[in-house]
């Protein structure tokens, strides 16, 4: 797939460094040529003679190399790339990506290009759950960068949590998503997946049986035909895609804040199961019974209605919106009059009545609302239905 693509692979100061050995190797093997660049504080865990020795190529250092000056220069060797992977990206590297910042030569490099960027984060948890790091990243998703990860496990600090680098694999295949080329490729689409979280306390929370298993498919389908996609995540029980920008999120709060951050876009596909209400007076400490025998009264308030408000955006409204209803009875009537009250273009409806098995299952099935009517599609797996979703998206964005 690779072969004639060119990879500048910028290896930043982490311990997820020594991935990017192995990562070198992969790519080679499928094809791509790679030219590392090693910011001072990555030469601490791997050297420069062995991503040389694996990407047969000289590695570049440091941006005052006048011989590299004379030869090339980094403005050249910034643009000579079919495409720029940072892996693992740390939190610094992201800060001065975010802000423009150029003291360096990776830096540099990634503020003098106009070739597309593929990042993959890797720090401490609290590092990536600081408020600073999401506006950074929100900042980079913003300029149309992609990210790949991060993971959730075991850290070398002892921790765990999301910020583990992804997997060389993974890594691979965001890669090649991003080098795709197909229908949709230069579009941006955002798509909503998974359940939302409502927590009553530290350990209760308000939630549903989404999987999210329909829009991971959807958001790698339109992956596949070349978008750019951006993933916002409820806590899903599958693993998110592969070649998209994913944003982990818990409540319905988090998620309309993460679309927003996202526009603007050429589409819009809500699958998400959002909660329609949310706890108020969510406790600071877990509830315990009282002896009484009483439950806790619990004051609810209405979440965001995200699928509405990005409906009725004056500016960044993408072309396309794409709403999903759930139903379990009256199917049709309830998501056209949906589709009316939402202001959106599309609603994607299905029966999820428990005798369907399709809340939580492999299969759907579901009709196509559009103002020019009603269209059943047959059951189908899921992945079908997204392939579906995804070519009629190409059209009529096209």
């Amino acid at each position: 797939m690779g072969t004639g693509k060119r990879i500048l692979l910028i290896i930043g100061g982490g311990i997820a460094a020594f991935k990017s050995l192995d990562l070198i190797r992969r790519l080679r093997e499928r094809g791509f040529e790679v030219t590392p660049v090693l910011t001072p504080a990555a030469e601490q865990f791997v050297t420069p003679l062995s991503a040389a020795a694996l990407a047969s190529r000289k590695v570049y250092r440091d941006l005052f190399d006048l011989t590299d000056e004379a030869e090339m220069g980094h403005i050249e060797l910034s643009r000579s790339a079919d495409l720029i992977v940072v892996a693992p990206a740390t939190a610094d590297l992201m800060a001065k990506m975010a802000q423009g910042l150029a003291n360096d030569l990776a830096s540099t490099l990634l503020l003098a290009t106009d070739t597309p960027v593929l990042i993959a984060p890797a720090m401490n948890v609290r590092m990536w759950e600081h408020p600073a790091t999401r506006r950074n990243l929100a900042t980079l998703h913003g300029d149309g960068v992609r990210t790949v990860g991060p993971d959730e496990g075991p850290m070398a600090c002892g921790e765990f949590g999301f910020g583990r680098m992804a997997e060389v694999p993974q890594i691979v295949a965001a890669v090649e998503g991003a080098l795709s080329s197909g229908p949709l490729t230069g579009r941006h689409v955002i798509v909503t997946s998974g359940p939302t979280h409502e927590p009553i306390d530290p350990v209760r929370y308000i939630a549903n049986r989404s999987s999210g298993a329909q829009g991971t498919a959807i958001a790698a389908a339109l992956a596949g035909l070349g978008a750019r996609v951006t993933f916002v995540s409820g806590p899903a029980t599958v693993p998110p895609p592969n070649g998209v920008d994913v944003v982990q999120v818990e409540t319905a709060q988090q998620m309309r804040d993460a679309v927003m951050a996202a526009l603007p876009a050429d589409a819009g596909v809500f699958a998400a199961a959002v909660a329609d209400w949310r706890v108020a007076n969510a406790a600071g400490r877990k509830m315990k019974k009282d002896g009484t025998g009483n439950p806790p009264a619990l004051e609810f308030v209405e979440n965001p209605d995200l699928l509405a408000e990005v409906s009725r955006l004056e500016t960044d409204r993408p072309r396309l919106v794409v709403g999903f209803a759930a139903e379990t009875n009256d199917v049709v009537a309830h998501a056209t009059a949906k589709r009316d009250r939402k202001g959106c273009d599309w609603i994607l409806a299905n029966d999820v009545s428990e005798a369907t098995g399709i809340m939580g299952g492999n299969e759907n099935e579901v009709t196509l609302i559009t103002a020019g009517g009603a269209e059943t599609w047959p059951r189908m797996g899921k992945g079908d239905v997204a392939r579906r979703l995804a070519e009629r998206i190409a059209e009529g964005l096209s």
